[in-house]
Formats: C-alpha cells, structure tokens, sequence
C-alpha cells in the first residue's frame, strides 16, 4: 500500500443503515430488479422475522449461488438479524435450519464492505465469494484486495489467500509482488487530443505519463 493509505474521510465500513437497500434498490446498478429491492430493519419484529427467513432460505438454497443481486439480499438479512438480536449465535438460533454462526458472520461483514465495492460486487464484477474474503481485512486493505481484483483478474482462490497473508501482516502490494503483479497498474483510454498531450509533455520534462497522471489525479483527488 502507498503512504496516504486510509485517507480521512475514505470509508472502510458501511456508512448507510444496515439493511437498507441502496445498492440493490439503484437502477443504475441493478436495472429494473431496483424495483424488487427489499430493505430489512432490525428495529422492526416483522422485519427481523423476515430477516431470519431470507438467511434460513439463502443458506439453504444453493440456486441463487450465481445471482450477485441474491446474494447480496443473504448479506443485508444476515446483517440486519444480528442486528435484531444482539449477536450471532442469537440469528443463527432465529434462522433455524442448518445455518451456523460461521456462515452469518462472513456474509455480515460482505453487508459491512463500503458501497463502492459493494456496487461492484452487484454488478458482477467482484463475486459474492470473493467479496467474503475480501470483507476480512480492513482499512484500504479492502479497497486494495477489491481493485486488485478487477485488475488482475484474480480467483476467489487467490482472494483467499491474499486476505489470509494480509490478516497476517503482509501488505497487498508485497503480497501482489510475490505473484508477479503489479498494485496499482491499470489501463487507462484517453481522448487522443489529451493523450498527444501527455505522452509530449512525459518527453518534454523526461518523466513517465505515469507520474504526470498521478500528479493531476493527488490534486483532483486532493490527496
């Protein structure tokens, strides 16, 4: 990771109410299945029992395994039912069926994950499983993990094991290292009017167009 890791004003966590559906219920990232959103509120009985009636059904139906939306429905019921009950051995008691502490904790935390990695795992770009190993680490170590995973391509194995060396002390760009890849590379189009631009104003000042992008992004961004 670079030294401005953790960037004050950055989320690492949810910052909208648990349950509450603003990913799945945004058009723009779900289309017209916006429309079948459902919020779960863990100050409402009526729904907490829906709640424990979403993750009995998530856990045990393995039919939806592919629809991200789906899943993300499990981890926002998951969310609100600890939510609703104080802890997670009292929803997996409330759920019933074969659904365990283990199981409500990692799609909790997927609940937990900041919305800009969240609305990727809703468009299918990051899978629900991958978003699991992902929510174990923390700080920009998530967003690190999440990016790198567009960029690379990488497996829900290789997830796996990259936030298991995390969770124990490495840094995602050490870890990337040892791969053969590269943290932070990624492609960029430009208008061809900015990229002549770019590429002769690199030579002009014998720099890389690298460092000119970062140097215009750290004042864009304000970083």
């Amino acid at each position: 990771m670079s030294d401005d890791s953790d960037v004050p004003g950055r989320p690492a966590d949810r910052e909208s109410p648990v349950g509450e559906p603003v990913v799945r219920a945004d058009p723009s990232v779900t289309g017209e299945r916006a429309n079948e959103a459902v919020g779960f509120d863990p100050d409402d009985p009526e729904s907490v029992q829906l709640a424990a009636d979403v993750v009995r059904s998530f856990a045990e139906d393995t039919v939806g395994s592919e629809d991200h939306v789906y899943m993300l429905r499990g981890a926002a019921a998951c969310a609100a039912l600890v939510r609703g009950v104080g802890s997670y051995k009292a929803a997996a008691e409330r759920a019933g069926g074969d659904v365990s502490v283990a199981f409500i904790r990692k799609w909790a935390r997927v609940h937990d994950l900041p919305q800009a990695i969240r609305r990727h795992v809703a468009r299918g770009t990051i899978a629900p499983t991958a978003a699991k190993h992902i929510a174990r680490v923390g700080g920009d170590d998530r967003y690190a993990l999440a990016w790198a995973t567009l960029e690379h391509g990488l497996t829900v194995r290789e997830i796996r094991r990259l936030a298991s060396e995390v969770s124990d002390g490495r840094s995602v760009d050490a870890a990337l290292d040892d791969r053969g890849l590269t943290f932070g590379r990624m492609g960029l189009t430009l208008p061809p009017a900015q990229y002549i631009e770019l590429r002769r104003r690199a030579s002009i000042e014998n720099r890389e167009p690298d460092d000119l992008v970062a140097e215009a992004l750290s004042t864009y961004l304000d970083l």
